[in-house]
């Protein structure tokens, strides 16, 4: 679509420097109490922006963000397509959800294609395989139950089903249930003379659910499992987990090792054949890329050392990268985002420099630019990513959180500095999701370090800095009851959490002049994330296209 030119604000002085919009990932503003990591740590720099008067709270879940209810949690993709895009975009989760309601996604090409040959030709096997879980980031236990429905009415007499477990945007642990679950739905199509199995599974941080490239080796493993049936095997998920929850690391449904189901010769129930169809069930693009590549690169994949079955069918629940275009068939069609913040910027010629590490460059680029996985104009849309480590987060809290905000202190420095600088600090996220409080309140402790480096550099270009956050995560480290309590353990101590929150999310504008020329508005009660890019372009000095939400704050003269 054509982008009208952004009008000018009628007698507005637009920002003397550089405009910085700083996204602490998984910062929330939580409970208050022993849970919250985030009021735990000590933070002088993010308590002293926090009481200023240019701070408010922004919702960054469910609705406002695009999802399909207030009960479902925010994240990372969503909460930057909110940001970039400057609007509620209805998101993966909710698409697919009409998808199955209306019946369209078993009436469209994809489905035909991937199901037509399992369902005539007994020999062949339909492969259903994703997140295992309610928690409707990155998919959802009900989807895999109606795709299985959807392949017995297709005629589907083989079907093998290979489940990851979550742990992060749910409880932990919590596999068990599901696999309950799943055995249920299974049991009256077996009863009814079709082979339909769990064939294999593990945990979503060491097993098939990478991103970015980080580890390709997470990829290799599910491969191993999924594909080739080589990981460990036992007669049952039952079994299975008895063992595995005995050894280190396994009491966490994330880091669960890969496993398979074995038949009565001791042989995998579910590998891939040649001929046969594979399905990955989860709709959220980030960890579905690296095994979508796996099944559709060529000769030049590099991932990791590949048997590919031949002739093997495809699909993914969405086009994981439209850019790409991978997978090349999918299920339900992903969003279309145009118009985005940063098209606009482009347009007038402002330059733009997004930074983050391994873990979240795709999230202030790729989501942040509307789905898009190059830049928008290479001169006016520069990229810096910043190699993520290689361990466990709450083994190094720190993060790359340092090095980002070197990358942008230089570009502020420069004779010439973007006009908007993002960036995205990942570690009150990434440890978050350990569940360790202890490591969370230090890499927390880092964050407000980084806020504070940025803040004087910023105020030294003479620019404005927007802080904010993406969604809740490090603001509630326990799993809570009805009335707010925590969870506990057999021994007493809390249930700890490693999903997001529901919280709202901090957003503090800073101005290096006194007195800046807007104020904060106070008739926006329910604003959100997407109105943080009407906002970049009143400071910008324009009005905000009618289609974006609105801007935070009024102009004034």
């Amino acid at each position: 679509m054509t982008l009208t030119a952004l009008r000018p604000l009628s007698g507005h002085a637009t920002s003397v420097g550089p405009i910085v919009i700083a996204i602490m990932d998984g910062v929330g503003r939580g409970p208050g109490d022993a849970g919250d990591a985030v009021h735990l740590a000590h933070t002088p720099n993010l308590d002293a922006l926090w009481a200023s008067a240019g701070t408010r709270s922004l919702r960054a879940h469910g609705l406002a963000v695009g999802l399909p209810s207030d009960d479902d949690m925010g994240n990372s993709e969503v909460g930057h397509n909110a940001l970039g895009a400057g609007r509620v975009v209805r998101q993966g989760a909710a698409l697919v959800q009409d998808a199955f309601a209306s019946g369209a996604l078993f009436l469209g090409e994809a489905w035909r294609w991937v199901s037509e040959r399992p369902a005539t030709d007994a020999t062949r096997t339909l492969h259903l395989c994703g997140l295992l879980s309610d928690g409707n980031v990155h998919a959802h236990i009900d989807h895999v139950l109606a795709l299985i429905d959807g392949a017995a009415r297709a005629g589907v007499m083989r079907l093998r089903v290979h489940a990851l477990a979550d742990g992060r945007d749910v409880a932990d642990p919590s596999f068990e249930r599901y696999l309950i679950a799943l055995d249920g739905h299974l049991q009256p199509h077996q009863a009814a003379g079709r082979d339909y199995q769990l064939a294999s599974g593990g945990g979503r941080m060491l097993v098939t659910m990478d991103r970015y490239e980080a580890d390709w080796s997470i990829v290799a493993r599910g491969w191993q499992a999924h594909v080739q049936g080589a990981a460990p095997g036992f007669p049952s998920w039952r079994a299975a987990l008895q063992h595995l929850r005995a050894q280190p690391g396994g009491q966490s449904d994330q880091s669960l090792a890969a496993f398979c189901i074995h038949d009565q010769q001791g042989q995998a129930v579910g590998p891939v054949g040649a001929g046969d169809s594979f399905i990955f069930w989860n709709f959220r693009g980030d960890r579905a890329i690296e095994l979508t590549r796996a099944f559709e690169d060529g000769a030049d994949f590099t991932g990791f050392q590949r048997d590919l079955p031949a002739d093997v069918r495809f699909a993914g629940m969405m086009q994981y990268d439209g850019d790409l275009h991978l997978p090349r068939h999918f299920l339900v069609a992903p969003p279309a985002i145009d118009r985005t913040l940063g098209a606009y910027l482009v347009a007038a010629g402002k330059r733009s420099l997004a930074v983050s590490e391994t873990q979240k460059f795709g999230h202030v680029t790729y989501f942040w630019n509307g789905n898009r996985s190059e830049p928008l104009d290479r001169d006016l849309d520069v990229w810096v990513e910043v190699p993520s480590d290689r361990i466990s987060f709450d083994r190094a809290p720190a993060m790359r959180a340092k090095e980002i905000t070197d990358v942008a202190i230089h570009a502020l420095n420069e004779a010439a500095p973007p006009d908007l600088i993002r960036l995205n600090w990942a570690n009150g996220d990434m440890v978050g999701h350990t569940g360790n409080l202890a490591a969370t309140i230090a890499a927390m402790e880092v964050v407000d370090q980084e806020v504070g480096r940025l803040v004087a550099a910023v105020q030294a270009a003479g620019g404005v800095l927007l802080l904010t956050a993406d969604h809740g995560n490090a603001d509630d480290m326990w799993l809570r009851r009805a009335d707010g309590l925590p969870v506990r353990r057999g021994d007493g101590t809390p249930q700890p959490r490693t999903s997001h929150t529901l919280a709202p999310v901090p957003f503090t504008l800073l101005d290096s002049r006194v007195p800046p020329p807007w104020q904060l508005r106070d008739d926006l009660p329910e604003a959100g994330l997407a109105n943080v890019a009407a906002t970049v372009l009143t400071l910008l000095g324009y009005e905000a296209p009618a289609h974006m939400a609105p801007s935070l704050i009024r102009a004034t003269p």
